[in-house]
């Protein structure tokens, strides 16, 4: 499987063939929903967020969303969204830590929930903070 970069001009061909991993990444978020697929994909080819693909024998099976920001001492890559079957493992995790450091960052980030950050530790992330939120 190869993790790849789609660059802006090519995002809406592709948006197609990635949405069902973004959607579904979505409706597994817990609590009320940030982003809805349209705010998304707005996000993505509008240039603020990067869409990643996980290609195998051709054809698309997960998709992630980052966006990047800087921080005083560290380029953060914070995944947004991420969605697939069998697509995390140490070989693609290899490639999306060459790809987003290829953009800059030098820390990758996520707000996840405890499925996935138990997947996560695997390799080598930690709890940082944990979010919460209250409607007021």
């Amino acid at each position: 499987m190869k993790i790849q970069h789609v660059a802006l001009e090519y995002v809406n061909q592709t948006w197609p063939f990635v949405e069902q991993y973004i959607q579904s990444a979505i409706d597994n978020q817990v609590g009320e929903k940030d982003y809805t697929l349209e705010q998304v994909q707005l996000m993505v080819s509008s240039g603020q967020w990067m869409l990643l693909v996980a290609v195998k024998n051709g054809a698309i099976k997960g998709a992630a969303v980052v966006s990047f920001f800087n921080r005083p001492s560290h380029r953060v890559a914070f995944v947004m969204y991420i969605g697939g079957r069998l697509v995390c493992n140490h070989e693609t995790f290899s490639q999306l830590c060459d790809l987003l450091k290829a953009f800059g960052a030098t820390k990758i980030e996520g707000a996840v929930n405890d499925a996935i950050a138990r997947l996560w530790r695997r390799f080598g992330f930690t709890d940082k903070y944990r979010i919460t939120e209250v409607n007021i």
